[in-house]
């Protein structure tokens, strides 16, 4: 394998290129485990990094996790009878249910995904 050299006024840099150029939409969620991984997991995220492996997986946790609460937000609303008509009944109670329902389908999707190995 040969390196190659440029120069940057004084200084010789090595020309380094990444295998995988692809550009990934990195949304919230991906963000949250990118910060947990840094903090908590230094080795996990430097291999990652050094791997060209991390903004992959960060990718895949974020729509992994949009997926889970589109899906636990539906389960909920229909066992606990959240409708359509509830919203045109009573808007303000249907807001209430569901933001009570978003809040707890988030806090089982970063404990299944975000803040675990």
């Amino acid at each position: 394998m040969e390196i190659t050299y440029h120069w940057e006024g004084d200084y010789q840099i090595h020309d380094l290129k990444l295998s995988d150029t692809t550009e990934y939409h990195i949304g919230k969620y991906g963000r949250m485990r990118q910060r947990f991984l840094k903090g908590n997991h230094g080795g996990v995220y430097s291999y990652m990094v050094l791997s060209e492996t991390l903004w992959k997986h960060l990718a895949e946790i974020d729509e992994e996790c949009n997926e889970m609460m589109d899906r636990l937000v539906r389960q909920m609303a229909k066992k606990e009878g959240v409708t359509e008509q509830l919203k045109f009944d009573d808007w303000l109670g249907w807001l209430q249910k569901m933001n009570s329902i978003r809040s707890r389908a988030e806090e089982v999707v970063l404990h299944d995904l975000i803040y675990s190995l």
